[in-house]
């Protein structure tokens, strides 16, 4: 295979004389392969090569990067494996019925995974705090946004009061004007995106109950949570994002929904409420739009 000094690579060969006797080794571990160390895990890493997982945090450190997964995204990008930087369990010489087959096995995997993770505790606490809620916001980024907007729009059915912004900074005020009676949703797939992490310190400072919905629960956004449910991937060990952990968040959604749809009083009046608003989007048998 081509070791070619790409940006990372050449980055990784230039600074070999400042690094220390166990940076040379992974250094020598990412120069002679960078596929399959695009592939490894940091805890896979530092296993193969004897060292601690700081050890190769301060190498990608040493480097200029926040973080390992910062390291290797950009590690991907240069060595550039299509296989996993569009799909883990899916290579380019596959046809098209075996990506669908890879594609829908991976978000069954996904949803089995998370449903097993699951503790009762957690989802009854986090039912109690929306039943218990005047208010309930839901918070987003990126991928993470649409599944917040989804969320959004199932949870206007039901006679809480919902709130929902795209742009973050519409996020930001929306959020300063939560309190103790509301409830912050707040979806993140990695746990580290600053912009949510942020917002879960300005909502639980202003004594907001906070759920969260990750499949990474760090520190970070742990430390702001009353409520952390955990939406498993199945093909995200070597990309910061993921296809199924959004089928596995949404079904996570979906439970909460429908648990306290069963709890809440008023709901067929809501409900029947928003059918005929909707109904008056649609035709009827002759074609024509319903009154």
């Amino acid at each position: 295979m081509s070791t070619s000094p790409t940006a990372v690579l050449l980055k990784i060969k230039t600074s070999s004389s400042t690094f220390t006797r166990k940076e040379q080794s992974i250094a020598q571990l990412i120069l002679s392969d960078p596929v399959r160390a695009s592939r490894m895990t940091i805890s896979e890493m530092s296993d193969e090569l004897g060292v601690a997982d700081s050890t190769i945090f301060k190498f990608a450190k040493h480097l200029g990067y926040q973080g390992f997964r910062d390291f290797r995204d950009d590690l991907l990008a240069d060595a550039f494996d299509p296989q996993v930087s569009v799909h883990e369990n899916i290579s380019e010489r596959d046809d098209i019925s075996s990506v669908a087959q890879a594609v829908f096995q991976s978000s069954i995997k996904s949803l089995e995974d998370t449903l097993r993770l699951q503790q009762q505790d957690a989802l009854d606490k986090a039912v109690q705090i929306l039943l218990s809620s005047k208010r309930v916001s839901f918070h987003g980024c990126g991928g993470s946004n649409a599944v917040a907007y989804d969320s959004y729009q199932k949870f206007l059915r039901s006679p809480l009061q919902t709130v929902f912004a795209q742009d973050y900074h519409l996020q930001l005020m929306q959020a300063s004007l939560l309190g103790p009676e509301d409830c912050a949703i707040v979806i993140s797939h990695t746990g580290l995106t600053k912009e949510m992490v942020r917002l879960a310190g300005i909502v639980k400072k202003a004594g907001v109950r906070t759920i969260v919905i990750t499949s990474y629960p760090s520190e970070h956004l742990q430390a702001y949570a009353d409520v952390v449910l955990v939406s498993v991937s199945d093909e995200t060990g070597y990309r910061s994002e993921s296809l199924s952990s959004r089928i596995s968040q949404l079904a996570l959604v979906d439970t909460l929904y429908t648990a306290v749809m069963f709890h809440v009083p008023n709901v067929s009046e809501t409900l029947h409420k928003m059918r005929r608003a909707i109904a008056t989007t649609k035709l009827d048998d002759t074609g024509r739009p319903v009154a």
